[in-house]
């Protein structure tokens, strides 16, 4: 077929010209040009005659003047309508999460002296739940894909119900273990979910200070009842596990009813658009065709073979076999079609692989190990420290634990919008509060008096408590929304693990040292923290709207 004459006019200082142009008479030549053109447009442009004008080819093959410079618009916790009972379901939850997690330090005494057992074995109540942390980090990405925020939360509240139930029947110290390992698998979760949901929200600072501050309330909550229960009503310790109960139960139908229109489906296609929304289209100029799946395929395949073999990294998650000129791939047989079909990370491969050899991802999680450590180290060892090392009574000291918490809820609460409204970014708010934690501590440390302590520690509580909330946020700032679930899922995940790991390690050292090592060990990881957030790339300014 010939190609095709148009004639355009030109006008330039009142003067005209005449220019004739030779267009190309195939639609695909000017497909190829533009690659971003909708399958619709594509399919119009097959059935158009060597006489279509120009300014049809450029309607076909140019995106759309109002749509592709558009940022999508941020949810926010009252729009959808939808939204404002989610979020208060999350609450629900996270205040939960903050009553499960602050027990341990609570009834750490009373577990002693039921079980019978020294400082490092004690200390497996902080260390097990890790499994169930870790194992959420790898399913997160799954249970979204097949089940959608529904299934999020249905998960997460009966693993909470069945294991508050286990705990409350008191079963042998091994069994216990065991058993705050599906807690921990349903905090994990939770954990994951709702910040990677919420951080993604317009004023992200303040509705993750609110819900971070739930967790705080509950973390206040939970050792002045267990604490009083136990000193003045007489109760054994395992009996505050009811209470437990009974919210697990209240959170299985709250929560699963708020989120049961977001099912797999929904999640799914939400995903798609969101990497549709996020495409970015070939540099301006290059005129060049978007490269085949074959052509993908092939430079994957030259990848090195330290990347093809990594665990972590998209060429092992997308199954490409390794190079070979000499055998065929044979076919899988029943026992991998099966391996394949229940492998966790197989609908998630892409995502989770790009987040993880992400450095921001790593930074944040190492971040969140290390903050998460030491919050939860102080708040569960605090008792004990200011029963052994200020002497105080065992009703003043649980009393102190309540402090601190109740620090983390009003922090978390009120310094949310003073992160958002008096910094330029998270990335100094952060690093003021650490350093002011720095300060405190120190105070903490060196002045040996149990009212001064007291008053220390709900102020370092008060400062540490933004500090989750602001990582979230950076974490969605920093990276692109496809990430978002994958990244922040598992940086939540590692800190949970920091919740574990730490205040077990506080345990094993003050078995042969003291329980005063809890004071030199809480300041070495603030300024560990504080080099690892002045580590992360420039964050743009504060998101409002």
């Amino acid at each position: 077929m010939a190609p095709r004459r148009v004639s355009t006019i030109n006008s330039n200082g009142g003067g005209s010209s005449t220019l004739t142009m030779e267009m190309p008479a195939y639609p695909e030549q000017a497909k190829r040009i533009a690659p971003w053109t909708s399958q619709q447009s594509s399919n119009e442009d097959t059935t158009r005659t060597a006489g279509t004008k120009l300014d049809d080819y450029e309607e076909a093959t140019l995106p759309s003047p109002t749509t592709a410079n558009t940022a999508p618009q941020l949810q926010r916790w009252n729009h959808p309508r939808s939204n404002l009972f989610r979020v208060l379901a999350t609450f629900w939850c996270f205040t939960i999460l903050g009553a499960n997690d602050a027990a341990y330090g609570a009834l750490i005494p009373y577990l002693e002296a039921y079980y019978h057992v020294d400082y490092i074995t004690i200390s497996l109540v902080f260390l097990s739940p890790v499994v169930g942390y870790t194992a959420s980090a790898l399913t997160n990405n799954m249970v979204h894909m097949k089940f959608g925020q529904r299934g999020v939360a249905a998960i997460m509240s009966v693993s909470h119900l069945v294991a508050y139930v286990i705990i409350s029947i008191h079963p042998p110290y091994p069994a216990l273990v065991v058993v705050f390992m599906l807690a921990g698998y349903g905090n994990g979760l939770a954990d994951s979910a709702w910040n990677a949901w919420i951080g993604d929200m317009a004023n992200a600072n303040e509705v993750l200070g609110f819900l971070h501050g739930m967790y705080g309330l509950g973390a206040c909550i939970s050792p002045l009842v267990a604490t009083a229960l136990i000193t003045k009503a007489g109760w054994q310790w395992y009996e505050f596990y009811y209470f437990l109960i009974g919210a697990a139960v209240i959170e299985i139908f709250v929560l699963t009813g708020a989120f049961w229109k977001s099912t797999g489906a929904a999640y799914r296609a939400q995903h798609a658009a969101g990497l549709a929304a996020h495409h970015d289209p070939p540099a301006q100029g290059s005129g060049t065709a978007t490269p085949t799946d074959t052509e993908a395929t092939s430079r994957k395949m030259q990848a090195p073979l330290i990347q093809r073999i990594n665990p972590f990294h998209e060429h092992f998650f997308m199954n490409h076999p390794l190079r070979s000129s000499r055998k065929p791939k044979p076919a899988p047989g029943p026992l991998a079609c099966f391996l394949h079909k229940i492998n966790p990370l197989k609908n998630a491969s892409s995502a989770t692989a790009a987040a993880v050899n992400n450095r921001v991802t790593i930074l944040a999680a190492v971040f969140l190990l290390f903050y998460v450590g030491a919050e939860v180290s102080i708040g569960g060892w605090i008792v004990v420290f200011m029963l052994r090392v200020r002497h105080g009574t065992n009703f003043a000291s649980g009393i102190v634990a309540t402090g601190f918490w109740l620090g983390v809820t009003v922090g978390r609460f009120v310094l949310g919008f003073a992160t958002a409204r008096c910094f330029p970014t998270e990335k100094h708010a952060v690093a003021f509060y650490l350093i002011c934690c720095i300060a405190l501590q120190l105070l903490f440390w060196l002045i040996p008096s149990f009212n001064v302590s007291a008053v220390m520690v709900g102020l370092l509580g008060f400062f540490i408590a933004p500090m989750f909330p602001a990582a979230v946020v950076a974490l969605t700032k920093l990276l692109p929304k496809r990430l978002h679930v994958a990244a922040v899922g598992f940086a939540a995940a590692v800190g949970a693990s920091g919740a574990t790991v730490l205040p077990f390690a506080v345990g094993a050292i003050a078995n042969s040292r003291g329980v005063q090592v809890l004071q030199p060990v809480v300041l070495a990881l603030l300024a560990t923290i504080l080099l690892i957030w002045l580590l992360l790339p420039k964050l743009p300014k504060q998101r409002m709207a």
